[in-house]
């Protein structure tokens, strides 16, 4: 009987993790650039980290950052969609699984720029940096600090 439960629970287990409701919480759309090499990097990075990544290389950017409300001074190379937020550069997984969980009411979050040490942005010694929370009114605060301390 015993075995019987433990083997219903994994099996349970398995049906949870790989239900309708947790896959497309782990769907994200990736609007970028086709020549930009970091934006594939971060798609790998997203990949290995249990995300089901879509693809959209056909899009102009800056229409895209402005149909989605990207702020100027929050803009980066690649812009994506999950769980009605967008996110914007190479945010790091933890940063969108915690804006997915606490579900502020927000536009979503920015690494802006291009941040050295940031996910898909390794290729050199890491920079400390911020992912900020946009407001739905376009304004921003940080929501995680990253990279060595100062």
């Amino acid at each position: 009987m015993r075995r019987w439960l433990s083997r219903l629970g994994s099996v349970a287990l398995f049906a949870a993790a790989f239900s309708p409701v947790a896959m497309a919480a782990n769907a994200i759309d990736v609007y970028r650039d086709p020549s930009c090499g970091c934006c594939g990097a971060w798609i790998s990075y997203l990949r290995t980290q249990g995300y089901t990544v879509t693809v959209h290389e056909d899009q102009s950017m800056m229409v895209v950052k402005t149909r989605l409300g990207v702020p100027a001074d929050a803009a980066s190379c690649h812009t994506a969609l999950i769980g009605g937020y967008v996110i914007e550069g190479h945010v790091p997984v933890e940063d969108i699984r915690r804006l997915l969980a606490e579900h502020p009411d927000a536009r979503g979050l920015a690494a802006p720029g291009m941040p050295m040490g940031s996910p898909g942005m390794e290729m050199s010694a890491p920079e400390r940096y911020d992912v900020v929370l946009i407001g739905r009114d376009g304004s921003s605060r940080v929501f995680a600090a990253h990279g060595p301390k100062a």
